[in-house]
């Protein structure tokens, strides 16, 4: 005999009362997050309870207070997990695709929102901008990472390309690939930044000889090397600022 219970749509589930998504017993505890981010601005939130609450909406029928503790504790904090890769993500036990997502999602939202100014305005009048716009997006990389920021003649970011990554230790930058795609884009200038996953930002000899020898060959196409960055979880340096080019 055919059920005449109300169907549900599949994709409503994250939308359901909490104790219509399973009566867990984080059910209530779940309701009075919700009501203090939508009652308030979330300061009063712990970092495990953004991460329990990001979760939550991942797997509705489960009480994930733990699992967000698990997460805090083995990526050493919010910022941590929520730049996490997502393979480092699903390996942790309890955790699949979707909830992966879950977190990774703010993690764009959050490098869109502190990049818009990079994009709208001219670079070199908006550096705070550009220096917490990189260290949001690699700050908490594991392995390092090239990049290369091409500006225009007014100083408005062209294009930021990913160049290399390599190891935790070590990834290529070519002078000549850098160059040109500087002359494919029509760039007047760049800024050239990497990572350091050991947290120390400051340069090492072959940081400051690869920048040297890009510089030379700028010089001899009209393209300007603002500053090379290096970012690590200890803060930044600027190889410009520290006179070293």
């Amino acid at each position: 005999m055919p059920s005449t219970s109300p169907v549900l749509p599949l994709l409503a589930d994250a939308e359901l009362p909490d104790a219509a998504a399973g009566g867990h017993h984080g059910a209530g505890h779940r309701s009075r997050l919700r009501q203090r981010l939508l009652n308030g601005d979330g300061t009063g939130l712990h970092d495990h309870e953004i991460v329990e609450y990001l979760l939550a909406l991942a797997i509705p029928r489960r009480d994930t207070k733990q699992l967000a503790k698990q997460l805090i504790d083995h990526f050493g904090g919010l910022a941590g997990v929520l730049s996490a890769d997502g393979d480092s993500l699903r390996a942790i036990s309890g955790m699949g695709e979707t909830s992966a997502a879950a977190l990774k999602i703010v993690q764009v939202a959050a490098s869109r929102l502190v990049s818009e100014p990079v994009r709208r305005q001219p670079i070199l009048s908006s550096w705070q901008a550009l220096l917490d716009y990189l260290r949001l997006d690699m700050a908490h990389l594991t392995r390092e990472r090239v990049r290369v920021l091409y500006l225009n003649a007014k100083n408005m970011l062209i294009s930021d390309d990913a160049m290399s990554e390599g190891s935790v230790d070590q990834a290529a930058i070519y002078t000549r690939q850098v160059i040109k795609r500087a002359l494919d884009l029509g760039a007047t200038s760049l800024i050239l930044v990497h990572n350091h996953p050991s947290g120390n930002p400051q340069p090492s000899k072959q940081d400051i000889q690869i920048t040297r020898e890009i510089i030379e060959a700028g010089k001899r196409l009209g393209i300007d090397v603002h500053d090379h960055i290096i970012i690590g979880l200890d803060g930044h340096s600027s190889m410009r600022s520290m006179g070293l080019m």
